[in-house]
């Protein structure tokens, strides 16, 4: 019924539905410029950053590395051919090595910032990523895929066009990639051409960076150039451990040493001070929880003594050395926001640099050591390249990637708002209502419900659950931070573990029911929408909101069943940690299951309900989804199931992208139209 129907409801979508131009749109989305990876000149107060430009009707993206000089405001791109990316400075400022596609699969180019042509300095097989130069600009660092196990067709020469998977251990796949028999090495070449790239791993069975998300920043060199630190987790079972650890290796060969032997969690992000007489790193105190705090760690390398630098009760989000080694600049998720600090390297109590609405990342400390460049994205706007000065916090835009468009826009009204919770805690939530809000109407409303479980409900400007565009297509957004979520202490952020049902769920329904209490809330066209830990939350009000306060529930890549959840996503550590265990270890671990598996009270839903899902969705296998629209389609509850085969746990393609959108807004505009609608 959905193949007939499909057709019809994208055209009427297209048609009628799309909001006008004078307000963000889900086409508009794809338009936008995308800025990121930020790199301070080694001396002058000039910054590499790279901009990314969608074409929707290519259903690609390409992006350019762009120079700035931040006292001119001269500003131009330092690449044009393929995709560019991974630009570094030479340690003289005068070169920039970097990554492209202009020839293929990306590798290493080297050009004059002056001007010229790029040198391609790498031709290696598959291509190659995580590019460093080394300090004394003789050598590139980068990893590589290796093959260490045979294939198939190695194993079984006589059947050449069979195709099956074979695995004797757990984490047959990953996020989004079934295990191959490859893993991602450490190498090192010069950048002359002189010898061929050597693998610093070579044999070895294990990954830097950490997947699925690891990347440069899990590497790095030492300032004599003789060695590399790179993260790897040597642990028996991957799918069970967060243990991590640093490792320095020889660029001239022999063996690698562990510098973080005995540390059980995550030890990751390795940076030297300019001096190299230290190393800091990022730590989590206990193996298999992956969202422990965030600890910043420094290694005495004279002494071989470590210790921990921050005394606060917040998790590290990410940290730079200051130019002279003094210290740190520090971000961390704050109170809804994502802010900086500065942190001496004796320790102690970090300092606010920065306040206000804003998510500030991507630091990277100024020659001189009085400012940084950083990226800076609000509710109503992507990343831009921004200067903090350290000591008035003063926040400067550099860039304006994206300002002729929202020159254009009206924006939503984005306020800040405590709720008190059932339990007489205060809960942070941002609430965000439409463009030309008029408090005389009545609004529909949705209760955003996060996911992670720890990830917190920020100022972020999100290609997909993007709350402005909410906003803009008439709707009023309360995105809540439950239980669960950092930036509010270390106990609020661990009381979700062992939990999921239970004061996270009364916490989301504490909020909604103190906005229904505002006259511009019409109760009767609300939905609660969310995606992975968002989309249980969805399944499980489906089941526990005896008082009907929903018209309509979305539910993206959504934990629906946890017992089959166990039994099928791939980092065991976290349903271990989360969900207690095995379901069948204990009848205490099997009654919290019950307790807390939506599947199990399915007989209450009553909801529209939209589920979504990508088929190479490995951490919430696509399964879930399905068994959550037939569990509705049974009951005969209205319910539609949108299935993505190539998307995994986040839609990411240009055109799917905009389809998610349209099909969202449609869902909504059915069962709880905005105003006029």
């Amino acid at each position: 019924m959905l193949r007939t129907l499909l057709p019809a409801v994208l055209l009427a979508v297209a048609t009628t539905a799309l909001p006008a131009q004078d307000r963000l749109s889900p086409e508009l989305l794809w338009k936008l410029g995308r800025v990121s990876d930020v790199q301070a000149h080694p001396s002058a107060d000039r910054v590499l950053y790279h901009l990314r430009w969608y074409d929707l009707a290519a259903n690609r993206g390409v992006t350019q590395i762009h120079v700035l000089d931040a006292g001119s405001g001269a500003d131009r791109a330092l690449t044009s051919a393929g995709s560019n990316f991974n630009g570094r400075w030479s340690p003289d400022g005068k070169q920039v090595v970097f990554l492209s596609t202009r020839d293929g699969a990306p590798q290493a180019y080297v050009i004059d910032v002056d001007g010229g042509e790029a040198r391609r300095i790498t031709d290696h097989p598959g291509g190659i990523a995580n590019l460093a130069l080394s300090p004394d600009g003789a050598m590139v660092s980068f990893t590589a895929d290796v093959r260490l196990e045979p294939t198939l067709q190695d194993l079984f020469s006589d059947l050449p066009h069979a195709d099956a998977r074979i695995y004797d251990d757990l984490m047959v796949r990953h996020w989004d990639t079934w295990k191959d028999g490859t893993y991602s090495h450490l190498f090192v070449a010069p950048v002359d051409g002189s010898a061929k790239p050597r693998d610093l791993m070579e044999g070895m069975a294990v990954d830097t960076p950490l997947k699925p998300f690891g990347g440069g920043e899990e590497i790095c060199w030492a300032p004599d150039s003789k060695s590399l630190v790179y993260t790897a987790k040597r642990v028996a079972e991957p799918q069970e451990s967060t243990d991590s650890n640093l490792y320095e290796a020889p660029v001239d060969g022999g063996p690698h040493r562990n510098l973080t032997d005995g540390m059980p969690g995550y030890d990751k992000v390795p940076a030297f001070s300019p001096d190299g007489r230290y190393l800091a790193f990022t730590s989590m105190a206990r193996d298999g929880y992956e969202s422990d705090q965030n600890r910043l760690m420094v290694l005495d390398r004279e002494s071989g003594a470590v210790r921990r630098v921050d005394d606060w009760d917040e998790s590290v989000g990410g940290f730079s050395w200051l130019p002279d080694g003094s210290g740190f600049v520090l971000s961390c998720d704050w109170r809804g926001a994502h802010h900086l600090f500065r942190l001496p390297l004796a320790g102690g109590a970090p300092v606010p640099i920065t306040e206000g609405r804003m998510h500030l990342d991507g630091v990277s400390p100024a020659a001189g050591g009085e400012h940084a460049f950083a990226l800076r994205m609000t509710t109503e706007r992507p990343n831009e390249l921004v200067r903090v000065t350290f000591g008035d916090g003063k926040v400067e835009a550099l860039t304006d990637v994206n300002g002729a468009m929202f020159a254009d826009l009206a924006l939503p009204t984005v306020e800040e708002r405590w709720f008190e919770a059932t339990d007489g805690e205060r809960i942070h939530s941002w609430i965000i209502k439409p463009p030309g809000f008029d408090p005389s109407k009545r609004y529909p409303m949705l209760t955003y419900c996060q996911g992670g479980p720890q990830s917190q409900v920020g100022q972020w400007f999100s290609f997909r659950w993007n709350f402005h565009l909410m906003a803009a297509q008439g709707y009023v957004v309360c995105g809540i931070n439950r239980r669960g979520l950092p930036g509010f202490g270390t106990k609020w952020n661990e009381d979700i573990s062992g939990d999921w049902g239970g004061q996270a769920m009364r916490d989301l329904l504490s909020a909604t029911d103190q906005m229904f209490a505002e006259p511009w809330i019409d109760r009767e066209r609300c939905a609660a929408v969310g995606a992975s830990f968002g989309g249980y939350s969805v399944y499980w009000l489906m089941g526990h909101d005896q008082e009907d306060r929903f018209a309509a529930m979305i539910a993206h890549c959504g934990v629906f069943n946890l017992e089959s959840m166990y039994l099928s996503t791939e980092e065991l550590f976290f349903v271990n940690w989360d969900l207690g265990g095995p379901f069948w270890k204990d009848p205490a671990i099997q009654a919290d299951y019950d307790r807390f598996s939506p599947h199990r009270f399915v007989q209450h839903w009553d909801t529209p309900l939209l589920v979504i899902h990508g088929q190479k969705d490995f951490r919430v296998p696509m399964e879930q989804g399905l068994q959550a629209f037939t569990a509705a389609q049974t009951q005969g509850v209205p319910s539609r199931f949108v299935y993505f085969p190539d998307e995994s746990h986040w839609v990411l393609s240009p055109q799917n992208g905009v389809l998610w959108h349209r099909l969202f807004f449609d869902w909504l505009a059915k069962h709880c139209p905005p105003n006029g609608k």
